[in-house]
């Protein structure tokens, strides 16, 4: 568990002053997402950001059109936010969540770089956060399995703390989504 806190607060992170300030071409973009957040794959092989995904994230209008093939600072904002709520968002909710953002991109460029600044850091809590919550389960989980056989099974144990993280994964999930419900979208 310790090596696992220890990774999870060894995350990466894009600040903007990392972002170029002349516009990349997608080859350009996708090397730059890739070189800058790999650590966060998974497995290796897995790619972060694909040309297809970014044509599919303009095409669901989550994603300002391109200019001349090149996309600016702004855009690789919304790229890399697009990046960390796919995890947990569907594409429709991450577009009803930037619809009022990224109407006028042009004039929200400080707005976007203040929420994006923002996020970095609380990222960086978030992290912080779930270290302390694994103390917790393992407190808790010690006590559930203390009159049992699990006690000495460490898979047992193991398999707790990862549906405990997915209850906890879930509720944050639902509690995200209610709040584009009732505040983002434009149908209800």
């Amino acid at each position: 568990m310790d090596s696992i806190i220890e990774q999870l607060s060894n995350t990466s992170e894009i600040k903007v002053s990392d972002i170029p300030d002349i516009d990349l071409y997608m080859d350009q973009v996708t090397t730059f997402i890739e070189n800058k957040l790999g650590n966060e794959k998974r497995d290796k092989k897995d790619k972060l950001l694909t040309k297809t995904m970014i044509n599919n994230y303009s095409k669901a209008k989550i994603l300002t059109p391109s200019k001349n093939k090149k996309y600016n600072k702004q855009q690789m904002i919304q790229l890399v936010l697009i990046y960390y709520l796919k995890q947990v968002l569907s594409i429709s909710d991450i577009h009803d969540l930037f619809m009022p953002l990224f109407e006028n991109d042009s004039k929200n460029d400080d707005l976007i770089n203040d929420v994006y600044s923002s996020f970095l850091n609380f990222k960086k809590d978030s992290a912080k956060s779930v270290s302390k919550m694994l103390e917790e389960m393992s407190s808790l989980i010690e006590g559930a399995t203390d009159n049992n056989k699990a006690k000495e099974n460490e898979d047992v144990k193991m398999l707790l703390t990862v549906l405990m993280l997915s209850s906890q994964a879930q509720a944050c999930k639902r509690t995200a989504e209610a709040i584009i419900d009732n505040y983002f979208k434009s149908d209800l």
